[in-house]
């Protein structure tokens, strides 16, 4: 593609002036920082997933320049991405600031999933939980191959709400974390036995 677009030495540049193999300090620092993270990972066959992680800022614990950990809690009891990695290692992570640097960060590397017992043991300065009592069911570990910029032309820039605004975290509540929003409860479905 870059041959066809005629963008091979620009692609080059990047390369040599952007694309590391370990995250330098800035990109320490910058994940550290971060409250958010888009996740991307493909099964054995290709089909991919993507989905987002959320937590206090340094959720995703910075363990050295060549390695990253992530809390995995209990959701809708799918495991897409966890499910995708245990078939296939690899992971793409998109760390975006929309609010004060207004800048991203791609980490791609390939993942080693432990238990919450074994990776506290292995790893005792681990972020604890936001909300009280909530354990991990597993650790997400990626050993970094890749970190580069996202420039910040695409990236829109927001603003934080207040915490009265917040939404809550950790609710079981249907409606508070969106119930059937998209009307999928009543639309036929593969999965449900009505097409």
């Amino acid at each position: 593609m870059q041959e066809l677009f005629g963008s091979s030495d620009r692609a080059r540049r990047f390369y040599r002036d952007q694309v590391l193999d370990h995250l330098n300090e800035a990109m320490r620092e910058f994940v550290a920082r971060q409250d958010m993270v888009f996740v991307a990972t493909a099964d054995a066959q290709g089909a991919c997933d993507s989905s987002l992680r959320t937590g206090p800022p340094g959720f995703v614990h910075v363990v050295d320049e060549r390695t990253l950990a992530y809390p995995e809690y209990r959701g809708n009891g799918v495991l897409a991405s966890v499910g995708n990695m245990s078939e296939n290692p690899h992971i793409g992570l998109m760390f975006l600031d929309f609010e004060r640097d207004r800048i991203g960060l791609h980490v791609n590397g390939t993942v080693t999933i432990f238990d919450e017992a074994e990776m506290r043991r292995h790893t005792p300065e681990l972020p604890e939980p936001a909300i009280p009592g909530q354990q991990a069911q597993m650790w997400v570990v990626t050993r970094i191959e890749e970190a580069y910029l996202h420039c910040r032309k695409h990236i829109p820039h927001m603003r934080r709400v207040s915490e009265r605004e917040a939404e809550d975290w950790g609710t079981d509540d249907t409606r508070r974390k969106g119930g059937d929003f998209f009307a999928a409860k009543q639309t036929p479905s593969p999965w449900d036995g009505r097409e």
